[in-house]
């Protein structure tokens, strides 16, 4: 099986190229710091698998499209892709900052858009294939002090969904995953002790894999956080979700700046 994976230099990207090396897949494995994708590749290749590490970032349509070239040059094709890389900072709207919902925007969504326009027309074409993007439980509500983040995932949810629609019957499967706290270089700067149910990485990147190979819809865990956020949140009145999320001080980042995911 040939695979992608973006975001793959720490976290979950790491996590899942780990496992499916062990299948003995072949992977193709973006992001931004070479340093940490040249780990990625080595682990990679230490399970099993055969690792094509391609430098460069999600935000840059030239640098996909030469990623792009270079997998359909080495193997033809893709079977699966997980698109995974994004950011996540947190903004108090009070301080409101256009720039930073575009930045943010820019990863999560058009990041996946530009991977979408090159990877649709080939897997339909082969008459198979699975795309999976990698959203959040913060997309079901606007979380206090996520603005963007929240938005990001929320519009990429929406934007997946109707691929799944238009893609029907031609052979191509489209998978939402929606993690909650997962541990990785972005949970630990913003204060783990802050995140409820925060599960292992490899147990992340598990329920990633499983959910991908069931060719679930939507993929959400860990199931404690996952069905309230996903089914009670949304069915609250606004009133009671404004005055109760207004009090979920512990989702609050606790340091300042801009920090970027993974692989973006």
């Amino acid at each position: 099986m040939r695979v992608l994976i973006t975001g793959a230099t720490s976290g979950l990207g790491r996590g899942v190229a780990v496992l499916l090396a062990r299948r003995g897949w072949r992977l193709a494995l973006t992001g931004r710091r070479v340093d940490a994708l040249q780990e990625t590749a080595r682990l990679v290749i230490e399970a099993g698998g055969e690792a094509l590490p391609l430098p460069g970032s999600v935000t840059d349509m030239d640098e996909i499209r030469a990623h792009h070239a270079a997998i359909k040059a080495a193997w033809g094709g893709l079977d699966w892709a997980i698109l995974n890389a994004g950011v996540s900072e947190s903004m108090d709207s009070k301080a409101f900052s256009e720039e930073l919902v575009r930045w943010t925007f820019d990863a999560n969504l058009f990041g996946v858009c530009r991977w979408l326009e090159l990877l649709i027309p080939d897997m339909v074409a082969q008459g198979s294939g699975v795309i999976a993007g990698i959203s959040s439980l913060a997309a079901f509500r606007g979380l206090p002090q996520s603005g963007p983040y929240s938005a990001s995932k929320a519009a990429l949810n929406s934007l997946l969904e109707s691929v799944r629609v238009d893609l029907r019957s031609t052979g191509v499967d489209i998978v939402t995953v929606c993690p909650g706290f997962v541990k990785s270089e972005m949970t630990a700067r913003h204060g783990e002790g802050s995140m409820p149910f925060l599960m292992e990485t490899e147990e992340g990147a598990a329920a990633i894999v499983a959910g991908i190979d069931a060719r679930r819809r939507v993929v959400h865990f860990p199931w404690p956080l996952s069905y309230p956020m996903k089914y009670l949140a949304p069915a609250l009145p606004d009133f009671l979700y404004d005055l109760i999320a207004s009090r979920l001080g512990h989702l609050r980042r606790k340091e300042p700046g801009r920090m970027a995911g993974p692989g973006v």
